[in-house]
């Protein structure tokens, strides 16, 4: 079985650098979601990662807000289909009061704007859009702005980055792309911390209602695509809901990753299960700790 890479212990103090803890950590939730079936002990998780149980211990709960063993918990199906009955109380809450883009979101304040195919269209000619990969909590990720916000947020999938980037390019028509990641990388810190993010989507009336309902979602909380499409007037219609989450082009920002299947299943995911896994799991640490306060995290020891 092949190890991720290993770090060194000193590199573990508080001044941890934001970029290098995603690279760390995100390396090792990945493992993770690929692991927890084996029911991996702490020194397991700390030996796959190079360091020791002390070490891994304080990483994982500083940046992911419970212990590992508490994490791998929340991968597992039991924990889906738990999430599925207890969010529809939730959900009923965050649809009901027509929460929409203007909404919190994981310590994110996100808003959007629509803009029609035509309206693209028009806009596209001569359109530059400048795109850069950054560390993140769940690997490597793309992100692409225009000027007037975030079009594209993709994870590194299995065809490296090359297949990534034209699988997200395919859906931003034939705008001029130039790689700057120094341009992109004030969005990635908004994105996985704390800032505004203001998206600029591009979709059908359909699409765009779909990916509307998926910003009421609240973060832990998860349903079906046949709840969706009951929620959003169209009941009957889940596999075309289906299609319109699949098409989301700005992953984790919409959060297609809280749709499941009915039985808590999670399949269907752009960048693989185990990324939709692994995501849900971080989630649903975090609103642990903020409904229980700190000491969630040393319950979950």
């Amino acid at each position: 079985m092949a190890m991720i890479d290993t770090f060194e212990p000193e590199a573990l103090d508080e001044s941890l650098d934001d970029d290098y803890g995603f690279a760390l950590i995100g390396r090792l939730l990945t493992w993770l979601s690929e692991h927890y079936r084996e029911q991996p002990s702490l020194e397991k998780i700390a030996a796959e990662a190079g360091l020791s149980a002390f070490h891994l211990q304080r990483l994982f709960t500083r940046y992911v807000g419970v212990s590992p063993k508490k994490y791998v918990q929340y991968l597992t199906l039991e924990h889906a289909k738990r999430a599925l009955a207890e969010s529809r109380s939730v959900l009923d809450v965050a649809f009901e009061t027509g929460l929409s883009g203007a909404g919190r979101l994981h310590d994110l304040f996100v808003s959007h704007e629509a803009l029609t195919p035509g309206d693209w269209k028009r806009r596209g000619e001569g359109l530059t859009l400048r795109y850069g990969w950054h560390d993140s909590p769940f690997g490597e990720c793309l992100i692409v702005v225009g000027t007037r916000g975030v079009c594209g947020l993709a994870f590194n999938g299995i065809g490296g980055r090359a297949a990534t980037l034209a699988d997200l390019r395919g859906s931003l028509d034939a705008a001029d792309m130039v790689e700057d990641a120094d341009a992109t990388r004030p969005h990635a810190a908004a994105a996985f911390g704390e800032g505004e993010v203001h998206l600029m989507l591009r979709g059908t009336p359909f699409q765009l209602k779909v990916w509307e309902a998926l910003l009421r979602i609240p973060e832990g909380a998860v349903l079906t695509y046949a709840d969706l499409a009951q929620r959003i007037g169209a009941p009957g219609s889940a596999r075309a809901v289906a299609g319109a989450v699949a098409r989301n082009p700005v992953s984790w920002l919409i959060p297609c990753h809280r749709v499941i299947r009915n039985g808590g299943t999670i399949s269907g995911y752009r960048w693989h299960p185990d990324k939709k896994r692994l995501i849900l799991a971080w989630e649903a640490a975090r609103t642990e700790v903020r409904a229980s306060g700190p000491e969630a995290s040393e319950a979950g020891r």
